[in-house]
């Protein structure tokens, strides 16, 4: 399984240190089980995926073999998915509900 993780994710994991084990714990359940690990979101952003590290703290994220089987990759539009397989996980966001949704 190969993964991505945006600037973002990078920068979110940094402000929330202290639950930087617990963020990690959920990152490998998600590389190991994408489909199961995560609920999969409607609207703006069908295509996404989102599953909760702690109460109202989330990890968003795409898998790339879904999205594309589901034809979301015409919606969502990444930048480099013509350079990703399948097998990608694209960790996106990560904080509080509302931050992790960019408000």
């Amino acid at each position: 399984m190969e993964t991505f993780f945006s600037h973002a994710f990078v920068d979110s994991l940094e402000k929330y240190a202290s639950i930087k084990k617990d963020i990690k714990k959920k990152v490998d359940m998600i590389i190991a089980n994408p489909i199961a690990m995560g609920e999969p979101l409607k609207g703006n952003f069908r295509g996404f995926y989102s599953c909760p590290v702690k109460k109202r703290f989330l990890i968003i994220y795409l898998y790339c073999n879904i999205c594309r089987k589901k034809r979301d990759d015409e919606i969502v539009l990444c930048g480099n998915c013509k350079d990703t397989s399948d097998d990608t996980i694209k960790f996106i966001a990560l904080g509080p509900h509302d931050e992790a949704y960019g408000r």
